[in-house]
């Protein structure tokens, strides 16, 4: 009954279909807004050029703040800022009456985590190497390796866990709750929840960020303490 409420449930009900479409939607409105933002780019930006600029540098400073270098930061900046801006953009397309988020979707929110876990497991083994860098699993003391060891490997592993549940979790309660608000009071009383709700679609993007770089650090810069 849900998919009837839906602009894509004009085509198919189909829960697939629905994530999907909305997915594809999302991405299309990042590919579209990143190619306006630097078609035609100027020395003073100005417009949507500036608003991806100072959204890049934040994520840059906010790299560089986890990590302690910029190079570091904008190394990583492509996989980090591309991340925001599909969890963002996901998030926020829920709140419009008519479509669905796709990040309230455990499809989404674990091939993120998944892709967030690979990538920064291969930099840290990448740069440190395969001994090397599963050798900082195992403590400062060898005698409590053994212990250690299989702690950080269901640490690490847990972490998907976290990221994705974290986000599918907090967006589908959203969901749920601007469902109860809208029936109970259509008119008025909604609109201090969209703010409240838009507020939170920014702050699980940046909360996903933020340890995008917090496990990437962990693992390139781990022999540095």
């Amino acid at each position: 009954m849900k998919d009837l409420f839906l602009f894509s449930g004009v085509i198919s009900h189909s829960h697939t279909f629905t994530y999907l479409f909305h997915l594809i939607l999302v991405v299309a409105i990042v590919l579209i807004l990143a190619k306006l933002a630097t078609s035609n780019m100027q020395l003073i930006p100005r417009g949507l050029q500036n608003v991806f600029e100072a959204y890049v540098t934040g994520v840059v400073n906010m790299g560089t703040g986890v990590l302690g270098d910029e190079a570091l930061a904008r190394k990583y900046l492509p996989l980090v800022a591309t991340i925001g801006l599909i969890v963002v953009f996901s998030n926020v397309i829920g709140i419009i009456p008519g479509f669905e988020a796709p990040s309230s979707s455990l499809n989404l929110t674990l091939c993120l985590a998944l892709c967030v876990f690979l990538y920064y497991n291969f930099e840290g083994i990448r740069k440190q190497g395969v001994v090397q860098y599963f050798k900082h699993f195992m403590g400062p003391n060898k005698y409590l390796a053994p212990l250690m060891f299989p702690i950080e490997i269901v640490s690490h592993i847990s972490r998907i866990v976290s990221l994705s549940f974290r986000l599918f979790g907090n967006i589908k309660g959203d969901d749920l709750f601007l469902a109860v608000v809208l029936a109970l009071a259509p008119w008025g009383a909604p609109l201090p929840a969209y703010a409240l709700l838009t507020f939170m679609a920014f702050l699980q993007a940046f909360i996903f960020m933020i340890l995008t770089y917090v496990y990437i650090a962990g693992a390139v810069v781990v022999e540095e303490h």
